[in-house]
C-alpha cells in the first residue's frame, strides 16, 4: 500500500503534517502521527522528542556537514555533547521519560548514520522498547544503507523513517557529496551520486510498500539545488513519501563545513518560504522543523539535553509511567478545546475581506498558547493569516533580548533583522524599550492576547485591525 502526499485519503492542505487532525487523515495514519511532534505541527505543541547519539559512523560526506562531539553550544544536526552506548542510551531515555512527561518519540539521528551504524541503532531500540513499549521509534538516514535494513525496521515497529534527499539528478549531487562509502569502497564524483540516488529511491519504495511513514528532508542550498528541489518534491511525492521538509542550509564558517568555509550562503527566510509556497499544491510540508542536534531532548524549539548528561544520571533507573499517562489525559482535553478554537477562528476570518495575507510572529513556550515574554524568546513561530484562515509557515530563531551577550541594542537589532516581513508580534509581555524600537522598524508588538490560544489571539488582533468586532464564541 502506498501512502501518497495527496489523494482521497490524504489532506489537500499544504500544512498537512503541520495541523491535520483526526478528520483530515485516515484513522490508521492519524494514530501514527497524532503524538509525533515532527510529523504533526499540531502535536508539536504538546509532545517532545528525544535523540540518542549512539550512531557516530557515517558512510557519506556532505559539504554542509561537520560532525562535532563534546559540543554544547551549537544547535544543528550532527552535533552532540557525548556519544552513548546502547546501555547508556537506555538509562538516559528512562531518566528523561520519568522527568519529561511530554516525551513521545525516541529518535536516532546519528551523529553519523543510523542505518550505517545499524547494530547500535537496533540494540538501542530493542533495549528501550522492553522498558517503554509505547514510545514511538524513529530514525533518520541518508538512505545509502537503508535498503539493507527495511525488513528489520518493519519487524521492529519503527514506523517513522526520515531520509535526507537533496537531489534526484546525480549531476547536482556531485556539488553536494564529495564521496560515499559503499560495498567496502570509496566512490567519488558522478558514480557516487548515482549510487546514492538509486539507493535512496529503492529505500523509499521499500518503506512505502510496507506502510512505513517517510519524511523527506531536503537541504535548500541557493544556487545549487534550490530550484531543483521542486523536482525532488515531485519524485518523492510520486513514490509515496508522507511529508517533505525543506530545510535551510546552515553555513556559518565557524562550524567548519565545506560550504561554510567556501562562502556558500544559506537561504533567507523569504526565499525559503517562496520555495515552500511553490509546493503548496496539495503537498504535505513540514514547516516546523528545528534542525535538531543529534542529542536533542524536549519540545521542538527547546533543548534540555544538557540537563541529562551521563554524569547527572543515576546508576540504576526504573521506568515509572505515571507522569506520562497523566499528561496524556490532560493533553486529550486541551487538544479538544484547541481544535474548537481553530474552527471558531476560521469562521471569523472567513467573513473578513482583505487584499493580502499578513505574517504574525508568536512568542510561545508550547501548549498552543501565547505564553512567553518577548525578551525570553529564542524563536518566534510565524503564521500567515488571511480570510482563508491561519497557516503555520515556520519559525525565526533569535537571541534572547534579555540575555544577549552582545548588549541589548545589538541583540534587538538582530531580532528586528530576523523578523523581516513580520507585521505583528504577539507575546505574553514586552517592555517599553523593545516595543518602541520594534515599532520604529515597522513591527508592532502586542501583549493584549497574553495566554490566549494562538489562533484566538491572532484572530482577535486581525479582526480588530481590519475593522471587525470579535464575535464571542463558546
Amino acid at each position: 500500500m502506498r501512502v501518497a502526499l495527496t489523494g482521497d485519503g490524504g489532506c489537500s492542505s499544504s500544512s498537512c503534517g503541520s495541523s491535520d487532525g483526526p478528520s483530515d487523515l485516515p484513522p490508521e495514519i492519524w494514530e501514527k502521527v497524532k503524538d509525533h511532534p515532527c510529523y504533526s505541527e499540531e502535536a508539536h505543541h504538546y509532545f517532545a522528542r528525544m535523540h540518542v547519539a549512539v550512531a557516530p559512523a557515517c558512510n557519506i560526506q556532505c559539504n554542509y556537514c561537520n560532525r562535532k562531539y563534546d559540543c554544547a553550544n551549537e544547535s544543528r544536526p550532527g552535533v552532540v555533547s557525548e556519544k552513548l552506548t546502547p546501555v547508556q542510551a537506555r538509562r538516559k531515555v528512562i531518566t528523561v521519560a520519568n522527568e519529561v512527561p511530554q516525551l513521545s518519540v525516541l529518535g536516532i539521528a546519528g551523529p553519523g548514520d543510523a542505518c550505517y551504524d545499524w547494530n547500535k541503532t537496533r540494540e538501542t531500540f530493542a533495549q528501550v522498547s522492553q522498558d517503554i513499549p509505547d514510545i514511538k521509534l524513529c530514525l533518520s538516514t541518508n538512505g545509502l544503507a537503508l535498503p539493507d535494513h527495511v525488513d528489520e525496521i518493519a519487524r521492529m515497529n519503527i514506523d517513522h523513517v526520515t531520509i535526507t534527499i537533496n537531489m534526484v539528478d546525480p549531476e547536482i549531487g556531485t556539488k553536494i557529496y564529495p564521496w560515499i562509502f559503499y560495498r567496502n569502497k570509496r566512490w567519488t564524483g558522478l558514480d557516487a551520486s548515482r549510487i546514492l540516488h538509486e539507493r535512496q529511491m529503492l529505500g523509499l519504495d521499500m518503506l512505502t510498500a510496507r506502510g512505513i511513514l517517510t519524511k523527506i528532508n531536503s537541504v535548500m542550498i541557493p544556487g545549487i539545488n534550490d530550484e531543483h528541489l521542486i523536482e525532488v518534491n515531485k519524485v518523492v511525492k510520486a513514490r509515496g513519501a508522507f511529508l517533505h521538509n525543506i530545510m535551510p542550509l546552515i553555513s556559518d564558517p565557524a562550524h567548519g563545513t565545506h560550504f561554510g568555509l567556501t562562502g556558500q550562503r544559506g537561504p533567507r527566510a523569504h526565499e525559503l518560504k517562496a520555495l515552500q509556497d511553490q509546493l503548496s499544491d496539495g503537498t504535505k510540508l513540514m514547516r516546523h522543523c528545528r534542525q535538531c542536534r543529534a542529542d536533542a531532548v524536549g519540545l521542538l524549539g527547546e533543548d534540555r539535553g544538557q540537563e541529562f548528561t551521563m554524569d547527572q544520571l543515576a546508576d540504576e533507573v526504573s521506568y515509572d509511567p505515571s507522569r506520562r499517562e497523566t499528561y496524556r489525559e490532560v493533553v486529550a482535553q486541551e487538544r479538544g478545546e484547541h481544535m474548537k478554537q481553530r474552527r471558531a477562528a476560521d469562521a471569523v476570518l472567513a467573513e473578513i475581506e482583505t487584499e493580502a495575507p499578513v505574517l504574525v510572529a508568536v512568542a510561545t513556550k508550547g501548549g498552543g498558547r501565547i505564553n512567553q515574554h518577548f525578551g525570553h524568546a529564542r524563536e518566534f513561530q510565524v503564521y500567515e493569516v488571511s480570510a482563508s484562515g491561519i497557516q503555520f509557515i515556520g519559525h525565526r530563531k533569535v537571541e534572547n533580548y534579555c540575555e544577549g551577550g552582545w548588549g541589548e541594542d545589538a541583540t534587538l537589532n538582530s531580532t528586528i533583522e530576523a523578523l523581516e516581513g513580520i507585521h505583528m508580534v504577539l507575546c505574553a509581555k514586552v517592555g517599553d524599550c523593545p516595543r518602541e524600537s520594534m515599532g520604529a522598524a515597522g513591527i508592532e508588538i502586542s501583549q493584549a492576547y497574553a495566554h490566549d490560544w494562538i489562533e484566538a489571539g491572532i484572530t482577535g488582533w486581525y479582526s480588530a485591525t481590519f475593522g471587525m468586532e470579535i464575535r464571542q464564541t463558546a
